[in-house]
């Protein structure tokens, strides 16, 4: 009998008991769970760099992401964005159309070339400007940040006529 009993004075010291069986409710995920977000309706109303169409799929707004931003970027045949960087962020570039030419440096010396297929990679508060090194075609991205809110911060940089050239895949032996 005093087995019964200590059990029945178990449930009582947890009055939350009862929450474990709402955690194990079959739909709990249905409506904060995966979330397909389609192309044609990302949001527009993200900070925008001269030349350069940004578009948010995943946000902290849209999807309540924490740690994650991501969108599109689209950059207009032979233009260049302004020199800007995106603060604490770290940022990673998927290329699926067109031809990247990413400008970097104090100055934007530096310079890469990125087509489909390839990934870019940002680390913080690095100076760069996006160019697209096409005349006629336009350069289609996928990008990706390290936060759920967007940060461009716009800089009024000079970039020098002739950037070195570094080979983009690996930084480490430079042409």
């Amino acid at each position: 009998m005093s087995g019964s009993h200590h059990g029945h004075d178990h449930h009582h010291h947890h009055p939350h008991h009862h929450d474990d069986d709402h955690a194990h409710d079959p739909d709990r995920w249905k409506h904060d769970g995966v979330r397909v977000i389609p192309g044609n309706q990302l949001d527009p109303n993200v900070p925008s760099t001269k030349g350069m169409d940004r578009k948010a799929a995943i946000n902290f707004a849209r999807t309540g992401a924490q740690k994650l931003w991501a969108g599109t970027v689209t950059i207009h045949a032979n233009a260049k964005t302004g020199a800007h960087h995106h603060g604490h962020l770290e940022s990673v570039i998927y290329v699926v159309k067109g031809k990247a030419r990413m400008r970097w440096g104090e100055r934007l010396q530096f310079t890469a070339e990125a087509g489909p297929g390839d990934f870019i990679f940002v680390p913080p508060y690095v100076p760069h400007q996006e160019i697209n090194a096409s005349p006629d075609e336009v350069l289609e991205c996928v990008l990706v940040r390290s936060d759920g809110e967007a940060v461009a911060i716009n800089l009024d940089i000079e970039p020098v006529e002739k950037p070195e050239t570094v080979l983009w895949i690996d930084p480490i032996h430079r042409g």
